[in-house]
C-alpha cells in the first residue's frame, strides 16, 4: 500500500468542475479528480448542510480512483444557499442518481462520514445495484435517540459548552432545544437566524475534536457556513431525515452483499460508537474498525489512517 498522505499534504486541482441542475430550483456544485479510467467513487459530506471539503481526497489513493465530490442541496457552492425547499433525504438520493447518470458510470463506490454515512446507507438501500463498495464513518442513522443525544445527552460530557448552547434560548424552551433552535433558524429575519446558526454550530465545533481546536471553531462558525448546516441539520432532525424510525438498520439485508468498511472513533461524542456497533452487529460481513484516539472529525491521525486503509482494501476487493 502506498504511503498514507499526511494531513497537510498538498491537495490536487480538479480535472473538471461544474454545476448540475437537479430540478426544483437547485443546482449542485461538483468537482472531479483522479484517473478517468479508474473505479468511480463519490464522497458524501456531513451536516446535513456542511458542504464538501477537498481534504477528503487525502483519505484515498487518487491514482486508483475516479473521484467525485459535490455539495448537497442548499450548502457550499450549491444554490440556493441554506434552502430547505425540496430538500429531503429522498431528494438527495435522487440527486445522487442524477449525478451518476451525468458522469456516465453504471455504478460507483460511496464514501460518507457522519450525515454522509446516513445518506450513503439510504442511497445504497434504495439503489443497491448502483453501489460497488461502501466506506462509512462517524455512523449516524437519524434515530430519535441519536438526535436526542446530540441536543441533550452531550451535556454529560461538555456541560460548560452545553450551558452556553442552551442559554441562547429562554429557559422555558430549553427542554426541547431542537424545536427551539429550529424555530429561530427558520425565521426569515437574519437578526434571529444568524445568531442561532452561530450558536448551534459553535456548540457543534467545540464537541467534535479530540482536543480543543480554536481554528476548527472559527471555521465552522463563519456565518454563512453556520447558517446552512444549522438550518438544514435542525430541519432534517425535526423530520427524522424523512426516514422510518430504525429503517437503515432494519434494511441492511438489502446491501449486505456489498463490500463495506465501517470506521468509528471510540470517543466520538457527536455520533457515539454504539450506533456503529449496532450497524456492524446487523452487518457482520462489513469490515469494522474502532479507532481509539479520535472524536468526530476525520482529521485525527489515527482516524485518517484507518480511513485510508479501509479505502485501499475496498479498492482491492472491487478490482
Amino acid at each position: 500500500m502506498p504511503q498514507i498522505p499526511t494531513l497537510d499534504s498538498p491537495l490536487p486541482d480538479p480535472v473538471a468542475a461544474g454545476h448540475l441542475d437537479v430540478g426544483q430550483g437547485h443546482r449542485l456544485a461538483w468537482w472531479e479528480y483522479g484517473r478517468a479510467d479508474a473505479p468511480p467513487v463519490v464522497f458524501l459530506h456531513g451536516g446535513p448542510g456542511a458542504g464538501s471539503n477537498p481534504s477528503v481526497l487525502r483519505s484515498l489513493d487518487l491514482s486508483q480512483w475516479r473521484v467525485l465530490r459535490f455539495d448537497q442541496r442548499g450548502c457550499g457552492d450549491s444554490t440556493p444557499h441554506a434552502s430547505t425547499e425540496a430538500n429531503t433525504t429522498a431528494h438527495l438520493v435522487a440527486d445522487l442518481e442524477r449525478l451518476r447518470a451525468h458522469f456516465g458510470v453504471p455504478a460507483w463506490a460511496v464514501m460518507g462520514h457522519s450525515w454522509g454515512s446516513c445518506l450513503g446507507l439510504a442511497y445504497a438501500q434504495a439503489h443497491p445495484e448502483r453501489v460497488t463498495a461502501l466506506r462509512l464513518s462517524g455512523i449516524f442513522t437519524a434515530r430519535k435517540q441519536e438526535v436526542a443525544w446530540w441536543f441533550h445527552g452531550v451535556r454529560s460530557l461538555f456541560p460548560d459548552h452545553w450551558a452556553e448552547f442552551a442559554a441562547h434560548v429562554p429557559e422555558a424552551e430549553r427542554g426541547d432545544l431542537l424545536a427551539a433552535y429550529h424555530r429561530r433558524l427558520m425565521n426569515p429575519d437574519p437578526a434571529v437566524h444568524i445568531p442561532a446558526g452561530i450558536a448551534l454550530r459553535g456548540f457543534s465545533a467545540r464537541t467534535q475534536t479530540f482536543r480543543p481546536d480554536p481554528a476548527h471553531i472559527a471555521n465552522l462558525t463563519e456565518p454563512a457556513k453556520a447558517l446552512a448546516v444549522s438550518r438544514l441539520f435542525t430541519d432534517y432532525c425535526m423530520h427524522g431525515a424523512w426516514l422510518e424510525e430504525g429503517q437503515l438498520l432494519r434494511e441492511v439485508g438489502r446491501i449486505r452483499h456489498i463490500p463495506a468498511a465501517i470506521v468509528q472513533a471510540r470517543y466520538d461524542v457527536v455520533t457515539p460508537a454504539v450506533t456503529a456497533f449496532e450497524l456492524h452487529q446487523a452487518w457482520p460481513e462489513a469490515d469494522f474498525t474502532i479507532v481509539n484516539d479520535g472524536n468526530h472529525t476525520t482529521g485525527e491521525p489515527e482516524v485518517h489512517a484507518a480511513l485510508y486503509t479501509a479505502a485501499a482494501r475496498l479498492r482491492e476487493r472491487i478490482g
